[in-house]
């Protein structure tokens, strides 16, 4: 139930004065469906106004004159403006309006009449214009003319002044409430109160009112991110509250490990040894582990799903797509069949007596570990014991796929996989109710992949090369890119690719994209994976993930189309076997400064984390790495860059409340209630709600 007094910021827009039918649908386009949404409407920018003279108006100033109209002037031909010329004691100058205006300027505007007149001064030579005055009233009503004016987003029928005119209604409509900072934290700051600021952002007297550093901005991004702080923290304090059996480390997991032809590296033993902690604390886990391609994530998964299938658990390993889950089973299945520990591949491909006998299998508890894909939360497929979920690549399914597959249990451990590197800066906004391990080491052995950007006027070069390295026995991906207007025109461009290709490297290239069945896929992938073709030619459409050791050389066209964690996330494909690696980034010149920026990173580095750190630098807060896939929430004040210390801060506050208030019953407690309702936070982010 929402407290009563949001109320008024909850309304319908409808009841703010004017907003009738035709307003209505404009004002939600810009601003949103309640009173609380034009509250939140932050101004873009700020009218200056400074009363002056004819003679002291600087060109390009916006001022406010006391003018005599002296004449109007009609235009002498069509596309001539209409003039009006006027003049104070220092000197004249000529109000001009086009498109029309005119005649009824005469009725409202007679001569020597006195007026107060606003608008930007224009001068050219000794000629002084305003053109289109935005003010132009009587003495009586000069109180309409403000120094300094909000001004608000556009839209297309809504003019900024009635909008200025509406937040500032609903201004009216915002009561004081009680605080829900906490006193110290409010003093440090010297913050104003949350009415105070919302005030200060609506009358924004300079620039510098504008920008997010701002006293009054600051403020309200820490009310925002301590909102959303807190329900993350909730949903992890719901969930850790729902008590499951320990699963302590087995000996068949150490068995496992002691097969391994390699040591784990230290970031993979840490990881393991925040897994078990959290499968030996009683509470549900929920955790994330991330790490680039082949730094070995899988191993740490494997060794838990040991511990889990040592103690009578099932597992489910869930991958987007069929080649994925396949590649699990080729990598997982071996090394737990030696153990003992059954393993199947369930797909959507499964059909009649051999998927009814997979179901019989995971119901009995006969199978402890399944691997597939959709095909693991369907409403016919029963486990015995389903005890951990492990998802590769998460962000990639909705949260209902994730609940249904987690509903298939009493209440499952989660592990999710991730390849795709998240920025520190982002990681608290993004997973702030998950746990998180980070796998930031490579294992031993790894070459470097050299990586060289080439325009593509020398790509005969580059084919060239490629040739004779594939008559040595190499192998190589060559990526073209997505063409946002049309799959049809991608397809085209990769098939003209790999038949221009193909006629210079006959019966070596191969041609993956998302038009092709499965089947035919699977077909192509997996020639290129046994080495029966040397070059596969994709689209980004289609999986690439297949693990291809031989691969050692990576080709991206069109280069600068690509975000930086993806041309990195593809040039982790090669760098796998024996052979030095390479990846050639083909672009088209001239490149802009951001794209030299972004070719530039992935020369310098191979650490997944520092790129994305520095994309998230280079794009800035409003258009962050990957963000579409990894569901950045829709902020409305904060900037997860230049506020990453409040997001910490506020963090730290939402845990630190909830340890000492569970239930948000104190005083403080109340008030974080409100907070919470003010802003109203859901599950946005792709790994919210995993249970």
């Amino acid at each position: 139930m929402r407290p009563e007094a949001l109320f008024p910021l909850y309304a319908e827009i409808g009841v703010l004065k004017g907003v009738g039918p035709r307003l209505a649908p404009l004002v939600k386009k810009v601003a949103g469906e309640r009173v609380r949404d034009l509250l939140y409407l932050a101004p873009q920018g700020v009218i200056v106004r400074r009363p002056a003279t004819v003679a002291t108006a600087g060109d390009g100033e916006m001022v406010i004159l006391t003018v005599t109209l002296d004449d109007h002037l009609p235009p002498k031909r069509q596309g001539q403006p209409w003039r009006l010329r006027a003049h104070d004691d220092s000197g004249w100058i000529y109000l001009t309006w086009f498109k029309g205006f005119g005649p009824h300027l005469t009725r409202q505007h007679p001569t020597g009449a006195l007026r107060i007149v606003s608008g930007k001064v224009e001068r050219f030579g000794v000629e002084t214009q305003i053109a289109h005055p935005d003010h132009m009233v009587t003495p009586e009503r000069a109180g309409e003319i403000a120094l300094h004016e909000a001004v608000y987003p556009g839209v297309a029928g809504l003019a900024p002044r009635i909008l200025r005119k509406l937040a500032l209604e609903a201004l009216d409509r915002a009561v004081d409430l009680p605080e829900w900072i906490d006193p110290a934290y409010l003093a440090k700051m010297a913050w104003p109160t949350w009415h105070e600021a919302l005030t200060l952002l609506h009358h924004p007297v300079a620039e510098a009112d504008l920008d997010p550093r701002a006293l009054a901005r600051r403020r309200l991004a820490y009310d925002e991110a301590l909102a959303h702080q807190l329900a993350m923290a909730q949903r992890k304090q719901a969930r850790q509250a729902e008590p499951t059996p320990l699963i302590p480390p087995s000996s068949l997991a150490k068995a496992l490990q002691s097969r391994l032809p390699f040591r784990l590296t230290g970031a993979q033993m840490r990881t393991l040894a925040e897994i078990r902690a959290d499968l030996m604390s009683g509470r549900r886990m929920t955790r994330l582990m991330q790490g680039d391609v082949g730094s070995g994530k899988t191993v740490v998964a494997l060794l838990t799903l040991a511990d889990v299938a040592a103690h009578g658990g099932q597992t489910a390993v869930m991958a987007p797509t069929e080649i994925l889950a396949r590649q699990h089973m080729e990598s997982l299945a071996p090394p737990l069949a030696e153990m003992g520990v059954a393993t199947v591949l369930l797909t959507g491909r499964d059909r009649g007596p051999g998927r009814a006998e997979k179901l019989a299998q995971l119901a009995s508890g006969a199978v402890k570990v399944v691997i597939g894909t959709h095909a693991l939360f369907q409403d016919d497929v029963v486990y015995d014991n389903l005890r951990l979920a492990v998802i590769d690549e998460q962000h990639r399914f909705g949260v209902n796929d994730r609940r249904r597959l987690m509903a298939k249990g009493e209440t499952p451990h989660l592990l999710a996989l991730s390849a795709t590197p998240i920025p520190r800066t982002l990681e608290l906004t993004l997973l702030g109710d998950l746990d998180v391990s980070r796998i930031d080491e490579k294992p031993p052995g790894r070459l470097k992949v050299a990586t060289t950007a080439t325009p593509l006027t020398k790509v005969e070069g580059v084919i060239a090369r490629l040739d004779q390295a594939t008559r040595d026995g190499a192998q190589a991906f060559w990526i073209c890119p997505l063409v946002a207007e049309s799959e049809l025109i991608d397809l085209k461009a990769a098939e003209a690719r790999a038949e221009e290709l193909n006629a210079r490297l006959p019966g070596r290239v191969g041609l993956a994209h998302g038009r092709l069945s499965a089947a035919e896929r699977d077909k192509v992938m997996a020639d290129f994976a046994s080495g029966a073709i040397s070059i596969l030619v994709a689209t980004t459409v289609v999986e690439v993930g297949v693990n291809v050791p031989n691969a050692s050389i990576m080709v991206v066209e069109h280069a600068e189309r690509f975000g930086l964690a993806q041309l990195h996330q593809l040039r982790g494909r090669v760098g796998r076997g024996v052979r030095q690696s390479a990846c050639v980034l083909l672009y088209a010149p001239p490149l802009g400064a951001t794209a030299k920026a972004r070719i530039e990173i992935l020369r310098q580095t191979e650490d997944g984390f520092e790129i994305a750190e520095r994309d998230l630098m280079l794009r800035g807060g409003g258009d962050l790495l990957g963000l579409k896939q990894s569901g950045l929430p829709h902020y409305r004040f904060v900037d997860p860059i230049l506020h990453a210390d409040l997001i910490r801060a506020a963090a730290d506050d939402a845990q630190l409340c909830l340890a000492r208030d569970p239930h948000l019953t104190s005083p403080r407690g109340q008030a974080l209630k409100l907070l919470s309702a003010l802003f109203d936070w859901k599950a946005e982010d792709p790994f919210a709600e995993a249970s």
